[in-house]
């Protein structure tokens, strides 16, 4: 085997690479007085900067998570790294040769297997590279001239050609010392009948690299119509490469957007080659896949998630980019950054459109004209048919709740009044407080928005509150998320002691208990207590054997977090003084009467918006829910828990 690295080593490493240089490749730094420098963790989300970093002691700490260490440390959690592979890749940075204790210089093959893939695929890099220059690349040429990137821009950005032998690569590679096993995991090559040959062939190749410039990673284009397979073809993921963690051209954009504040996202290879050919410097794309949550926490700890930085969307004019520019709003909250789409003219990318209208016409692209909320609000309101009170309503209904997440809530209100404008309701009061109203339910809800327990009209109370009960269980299991819980509210604290009658006394709630939907417990943990509840069975299985039953629902819960809520909830003492079947009942009515109240409440208001010239179906079904359920809240209140 090979040696530990000298010690003395270890040291010359760790002061030879400053720990400010290494961390600004993965966030943005800015002071934080004392000669300290901070940002946004890398290692947890968090809205403002606990990241903290020393240069003159060559240490980092957070504040939030309490990670914290040196140089090597950060590299070690940040890339997944063992410590000799970090200390090895440090000092191949700095230009510093390793001994060993054991056996003086280490061998290639025995490094550790990052290392190797990194190198094999540094490897490949170069070898595509040269290819591009031959006889058989001449396709891959022309693909690229007819797109407007000359030799220079293909330099730049590494562009390369995969030969469309069998395993010119695989044999290249071979020759530099790397075995099968690690370009099968490197998925630089694939099994084939008589050994691995190359998964790439015949085809324009993209070096992918991560955000401190390694190359990870290929996208390779098709360039013959003899290729069966798919136009864009990837790496598959990998220890080093995951295209949902990945953003192609991060490594040379990342400094422009920590200095402009600013991203724009493109679709492709070659529109992010056509940007930063135009002048903009800060695109960056996907890698064959939907822009994420991943993607987002890479642009978040590059822009320092102030509230004045942007982040611009450019996404084709077809269905297709319309539906990724919806998806994309749906990380929209996940920004402090202001989001922002640009659709180009006749449908075209940035590299159409650059090839056709000029550099000017990239730079006029990206300049943001409209909110990706205001976007994604007319995409919706296009579906309703405006010209009718019903289309108006429910198009409200499905817009309002996209206005109510807008942060801040001076935008809020005056784009609730731009709604009004789109959706052609005179009462613009009416669509902000209808907004408000929406805003402060996603906000008692922990953020999912107003989801009110629903009931079909039919012949009599019982069922419909059977109706009623079953919809408040929407099938989606609740996050253990929101505002903090206040227990001087009554509905909290009522939700509370049922819960805890269903953990502790099962037997004074069941069967009652089991037909209450999720939906009906307005704070979100709770919720989520009472799906794990469901999931063990029911409160009717504690009535036979109350450990196994204990058991079960803590089984049943998603996390640590709901699991620990049912524990505390399983010994908490009482509220009441008397714990029988007359305290479970009251419990048992307050939940459901509440629940029932806020359902009254939104047929209510969707009866003043239909008006009298609604359909009169429509009308008539709404009217008879309400009546229903006010009747059924009349019982409640008359009858007690005899009603349910």
């Amino acid at each position: 085997m090979a040696g530990r690295i000298n010690d003395d080593d270890v040291k010359v490493v760790r002061d030879a690479v400053p720990i400010d240089t290494v961390v600004s490749e993965y966030l943005q730094l800015r002071p934080a007085g004392g000669g300290n420098m901070k940002g946004l963790c890398p290692f947890h989300d968090e809205k403002s900067p606990s990241f903290q970093v020393s240069p003159s002691k060559g240490l980092f700490h957070c504040f939030g998570c309490q990670e914290g260490g040196d140089t090597i440390a950060f590299v070690m959690k940040i890339d997944h790294l063992s410590f000799s592979e970090t200390v090895e890749r440090l000092a191949a940075k700095a230009g510093i040769t390793l001994r060993y204790e054991e056996g003086g210089y280490n061998p290639t093959h025995q490094r550790g297997e990052r290392i190797r893939l990194v190198e094999a695929h540094k490897a490949a890099a170069d070898f595509y590279v040269e290819q591009l220059g031959g006889e058989e690349a001449a396709i891959g040429r022309k693909f690229l001239a007819e797109r407007g990137f000359d030799q220079s821009a293909a330099e730049h950005f590494g562009v390369g050609y995969s030969p469309a032998g069998w395993d010119h690569l695989t044999r290249f590679l071979r020759g530099k010392g790397f075995s099968d096993k690690e370009l099968l995991l490197a998925g630089l090559s694939q099994d084939g009948r008589r050994g691995p040959i190359d998964r790439f062939r015949g085809r324009l190749m993209w070096p992918i690299r991560d955000i401190s410039g390694e190359v990870v990673g290929f996208g390779a284009r098709k360039l013959r119509d003899d290729d069966n397979g798919p136009k864009y073809l990837n790496t598959p993921d990998t220890a080093i490469y995951k295209k949902s963690q990945v953003l192609y051209g991060v490594d040379l954009a990342k400094k422009d957007i920590a200095k402009a504040s600013r991203a724009v996202v493109v679709e492709g290879y070659t529109d992010v080659m056509a940007c930063h050919l135009a002048g903009i410097t800060t695109a960056i794309a996907t890698c064959g896949t939907a822009f994420g949550t991943d993607h987002i926490k890479i642009l978040r700890r590059l822009l320092m998630d102030n509230g004045s930085a942007r982040v611009i969307f450019t996404f084709d004019g077809d269905a297709a980019g319309q539906k990724a520019a919806l998806r994309a709003f749906e990380d929209d909250q996940k920004f402090a950054a202001e989001t922002y789409i640009a659709i180009a003219p006749d449908g075209m990318d940035p590299c159409e459109l650059r090839l056709n209208k000029g550099d000017a016409a990239v730079q006029d692209l990206v300049e943001p004209r409209t909110p990706l909320f205001e976007f994604a609000i007319r995409q919706i309101v296009s579906r309703y048919d405006l010209e009718t009170p019903a289309g108006r309503a429910s198009a409200l209904d499905e817009a309002g709740p996209i206005v109510a997440r807008i942060k801040n809530g001076a935008s809020q209100h005056e784009v609730a009044v731009q709604l009004a404008g789109i959706l052609g309701i005179l009462d613009t009061q009416f669509v902000v407080k209808r907004v408000a109203q929406m805003a402060r339910w996603a906000r008692d809800r922990g953020g999912r928005g107003p989801a009110g327990p629903a009931s079909s009209s039919s012949s009599s109370a019982s069922s419909s509150a059977s109706s009623s009960s079953s919809s408040y269980d929407s099938g989606q299991s609740p996050a253990l998320s929101g505002p903090a819980l206040n227990l001087r509210s009554p509905a909290h604290r009522t939700e509370r002691e049922l819960l805890k009658l269903a953990l502790q006394r099962p037997e004074l709630v069941s069967p009652a208990f089991d037909a209450y939907g999720v939906d009906e417990f307005t704070a979100p943990p709770y919720a989520a207590v009472r799906r794990a509840i469901e999931d063990a069975g029911g409160a009717e299985q504690g009535m036979a054997s109350a450990p196994e039953y204990l058991a079960g629902v803590r089984e049943a819960a998603p996390n640590d977090a709901v699991r620990a809520l049912v524990t505390e909830l399983a010994v908490e003492v009482f509220h009441g003084k008397t714990i029988d079947e007359a305290y479970a009942g009251e419990q048992l009515v307050r939940v459901r009467l509440r629940a029932v109240d806020l359902r009254i409440h939104d047929v209510t208001s969707t009866l003043a918006r239909l008006g009298t010239g609604a359909d009169h179906e429509r009308h008539q079904a709404v009217q008879n829910e309400l009546w229903v359920l006010q009747q059924y809240r009349q019982s409640l209140r008359n009858s007690g828990a005899a009603a349910l």
